[in-house]
């Protein structure tokens, strides 16, 4: 593995347990916030965010097992490290801050960085692909 993708793994394994303290969180509200509960929409997306802030570090951390071994310059290569963990922040984040009011009926304007997060996502993955699926270099 690279330095720069040990050191990127390192840093998102120092921030999971931030998704482990989230994960408790939404298991304590609808037990001291009863106005959570009432909350179907809030429920739905904090519950959203959490799965994919999960799921997604973990893809990343899968992506950077295979970004050293992709035959990518070392621009794509930065493109794929960064997008993907990119993901894991904005899809989340659209997510959690669109329903932040307790009263909310109906996401806010924040729900847009979901399609931010969708296309990091998106195009971070291409690219992978493509550099796994390319003829390898000759050494």
């Amino acid at each position: 593995m690279s330095k720069e993708s040990r050191r990127l793994a390192g840093i998102l394994l120092i921030i999971f347990p931030t998704v482990l303290y989230g994960g408790v969180t939404i298991l304590l509200l609808p037990i001291g916030d009863p106005r959570y509960a009432q909350n179907h929409l809030r429920q739905d997306l904090w519950r959203a965010g959490h799965a994919h802030a999960g799921v997604l570090l973990v893809l990343s951390l899968v992506a950077l097992h295979y970004v050293d071994e992709a035959n990518l310059s070392n621009k794509s290569k930065w493109i794929v490290r960064h997008f993907i963990p990119l993901a894991a922040i904005f899809l989340p984040a659209a997510f959690f801050f669109s329903v932040l009011s307790k009263d909310a009926t109906e996401p806010n304007a924040f729900i847009y960085l979901a399609y931010l997060g969708a296309g990091f996502l998106a195009v971070g993955l291409v690219v992978l692909g493509i550099g796994l699926v390319r003829k390898p270099t000759v050494l």
